[in-house]
């Protein structure tokens, strides 16, 4: 797995929107301390978490299963555009046979799991899906052979107050071990000066 921060907004646009409220632009010190607490003190303690959705992130999520995928279709209020099976699966299409003595080859295009048992029937699944596409079955119907360990990428936008939700149900134990994984990557992944928003989302 692999995170990138494309872009984010910065502070100063989330404390203007704030300020726009009491028309009080004249205390910005722009996006510095003053700030940052303003945003905090409005969006976090005061609870008027709207006024965080002017703060926006873009990320590259690269080599996350389908399974995975799944669950960050769980979360509205983010958009995401995916890796395409229709188009990409032809790089699957000319490699050579996939078994479960070469771990690492079958890596290149699955998340492994800690459970022997599980990588091996992915493995295989991976094997019988290349299989389908060297018979020359169209990308859309062979799709239905892929494992859920698939490896996919993607890129997400998500908002501070949608992105807090995220990390606070998704750091948690009890959530998917993958999706623990990728909170806490996007919560590093995040400008220094834009963490101390998410500290209590974050164990």
């Amino acid at each position: 797995m692999k995170i990138t921060l494309m872009q984010n907004t910065s502070l100063e646009v989330c404390a203007y929107a704030i300020r726009t409220c009491w028309q009080s632009y004249d205390k910005s010190d722009d996006g510095g301390e003053k700030d940052k607490e303003l945003i905090n003190r409005v969006g976090n303690k005061f609870k008027h978490a709207s006024t965080l959705e002017h703060l926006n992130y873009t990320f590259f999520i690269e080599g996350i299963s389908r399974a995975l995928l799944q669950e960050l279709a769980r979360h509205r209020i983010a958009s995401l555009s995916v890796k395409s099976t229709r188009y990409t699966l032809k790089e699957l299409k000319d490699e050579e046979a996939f078994d479960i003595s070469n771990m690492y080859k079958a890596s290149k295009y699955l998340v492994l799991t800690s459970n022997k048992l599980v990588n091996e029937m992915s493995i295989k699944a991976l094997e019988n899906l290349r299989q389908v596409l060297q018979k020359n079955v169209a990308n859309d119907l062979a799709k239905y052979c892929l494992p859920e360990s698939y490896k996919t990428s993607l890129t997400w936008s998500i908002n501070a107050r949608s992105l807090q939700n995220f990390l606070s149900l998704r750091t948690s134990k009890s959530a998917l071990w993958e999706i623990q994984e990728l909170a806490k990557e996007l919560y590093e992944s995040l400008p220094s000066d834009h963490k101390y928003l998410f500290n209590e989302q974050v164990p």
